[in-house]
This record gives C-alpha cells, sequence and structure tokens, in this order.
C-alpha cells in the first residue's frame, strides 16, 4: 500500500481509502484557472499569469484568503477541473492573453502530479515559464525532482515562531521545514532574478513574507533569517494584504483585524534596515484589493 509523501506532514494516508491532513483525494483537483494580474511586476507585467488554483492545502492556515478551496472540505461547485487534459485545455486557452507565465499555486498536496502536468504543458508545443507558487512547507526531495521542470520558485516564509506556526497552521516545525526548503530552492535558483527585454522574469526565486496583525516580532525575525542565511541581495516581496476571512466562523482574537500602519512600518523599517533592496513592499491598503472570488472560473478580477 503507497501512503502519501507529497508534503512534509508524512500522512498515513492512501489518498483512496483513507484522506490525510490536507483531505485531497487520489485525481486532480483544480478549483480555478485564471488570469491574474495581482503578482509581482516581473510576473505579472502588462497581461498577467495564467494562475492554476489546486484545491486543498497542506498547510490549511486559519486565515486563508482562499479558504474556500483550502480547507479539507471543498464543496464539488467550486471545482472546475478534475485532470490533466482538462488543466492543459485551459490553460492552452488562456495562456496567449497572458505574459507567457503558468503559476501553480498551492500546489504542494498534488507534487506527484506536477512533472507529469508540466511534460503534458510541453507536449502542446507551449514552452511558458513555470512559477511554483507555495506556501513554503514543502519536502526538499520533491523541490529536488521539480528542479529541472520549475522557472521561477515564488515561496512564503510565514513563521519562525513555532507557537505561531501551530496555532495558526497546525505547523510547529514549520520554521525549520522551510528554513531547507528557501535554501534548497536557493541553491537551485541563487539571488537573480533575470528579465527579458519587457521586464518579465524568466528563471530565479521570490520569496514572500505576509505580515500578520499583532506579530511583528515574527515578521522581523522572518527578515533576519533571510538576511542571515541567503542575503539581502534575494528578492523579497513584502505584503500588507491580511485581512480577516469573512466566510471563517472563528478566528483567534489577534486575527480579527487588519495591520495597523505602525505594525506594518516596523516590518517596513527592518526590510530597510537590513539592507533589502531587491524587492517590493506592498501598500497597506492592498487589503482591499486582492480578494478573490472562487465562485466564478476568473478568480480574480482582471483589471491592473
Amino acid at each position: 500500500m503507497i501512503h502519501c509523501n507529497n508534503c512534509p506532514r508524512n500522512c498515513p494516508a492512501t489518498r483512496t481509502d483513507t484522506r490525510g491532513f490536507c483531505n485531497a483525494g487520489a485525481l486532480l483537483e483544480v478549483a480555478s484557472i485564471a488570469i491574474h494580474k495581482g503578482e509581482e511586476p516581473p510576473l505579472s507585467g502588462e497581461w498577467g499569469v495564467c494562475n492554476v488554483f489546486f484545491a486543498h492545502c497542506n498547510l490549511q492556515c486559519c486565515y486563508c484568503q482562499n479558504y474556500e478551496i483550502s480547507r479539507g472540505e471543498v464543496a464539488p461547485s467550486k471545482v472546475f477541473y478534475h485532470s490533466v487534459s482538462e488543466v492543459v485545455d485551459r490553460i492552452a486557452e488562456l495562456l496567449p492573453q497572458t505574459e507567457n507565465i503558468v503559476g501553480l499555486v498551492s500546489p504542494t498536496q498534488y507534487a506527484d502530479s506536477i512533472i507529469p502536468l508540466i511534460d503534458a504543458i510541453h507536449e502542446r508545443g507551449l514552452s511558458p515559464t513555470i512559477v511554483y507558487n507555495t506556501n513554503g512547507y514543502e519536502r526538499v526531495e520533491i523541490l529536488q525532482q521539480l528542479a529541472p521542470y520549475v522557472d521561477i520558485y515564488l515561496p512564503d516564509f510565514k513563521y519562525m515562531d513555532s507557537d505561531l506556526a501551530r496555532r495558526y497552521s497546525s505547523a510547529a516545525n514549520y520554521p525549520s521545514v522551510a528554513q531547507q526548503a528557501l535554501l534548497e530552492m536557493y541553491h537551485q535558483k541563487g539571488a537573480s532574478l533575470p528579465t527579458d527585454d519587457r521586464d518579465i522574469a524568466f528563471r530565479g526565486m521570490i520569496i514572500r513574507h505576509l505580515v500578520l496583525p499583532g506579530a511583528v516580532q515574527n515578521s522581523i525575525d522572518c527578515l533576519r533569517w533571510i538576511a542571515d542565511h541567503l542575503g539581502t541581495r534575494v528578492h523579497l516581496s513584502l505584503m500588507a494584504q491580511y485581512f480577516p476571512p469573512q466566510g471563517v466562523d472563528t478566528l483567534p482574537e489577534a486575527l480579527n483585524r487588519q495591520l495597523t500602519e505602525s505594525e506594518y512600518q516596523q516590518v517596513v523599517d527592518e526590510f530597510y534596515r537590513l539592507g533589502f533592496s531587491r524587492g517590493w513592499v506592498q501598500d497597506l491598503e492592498a487589503a482591499e484589493v486582492f480578494r478573490p472570488d472562487f465562485s466564478q472560473r476568473q478568480s480574480f478580477q482582471l483589471s491592473s
């Protein structure tokens, strides 16, 4: 009997008879394939990215903005694609309208399907830049297998605080696991982010960090770890877009509000004090903009 080993949780799930923490089954489930213009500028460019939003998630943060499709029980009405061929058909339809980039969003629970999916994209005669958009909770062995297939890694680095990781994402070992994953991604891609003559990236790594309300020290510690272990020449995206997800019944009290200007400014100040100069600092007002609607096939608005 084969047990799932796609992520660091090492669930005893077979994905057919039993399901694990993420509740993903044996068949591929994709909730949305949509043009998204809200990624970092070297990815979105003028026309956006063709993002593939996988259903379920191996982390399931209690505050996830994509909770409609990330939680254990995903309504059948939220899943529009169930096979590699269906996914490739939709990518082929949308890709010419984008910057020729395919973003694989929350793909970890389907890691065993990612290489066949990319192979199928290439067999269709398409040659997009492949972006692996992950929460950072990854097995190094999986990342090593993906090395020839992924052009750009777009990982989160959520926590240096193990207790926060346990309370918000049921993953007390997130800091150590994500650190090893980031080191592997850096080993594969380095600090550079080469771009074409239109300033669109085609290789590299961008690390994202979402600042959470009431967790300033966690954010500062994340920035310091990156500076100490990967250097300040890596491309870092500091994000302020947290908002309390409206469909979640209960949240820890600290997460029932948006960031304050003071909280965010402390983290921004540390970003610059450490010497980060390659990256992006999101406006505090971003929380009002990046809100998906997974009842639609096009889950994000197309306006820039």
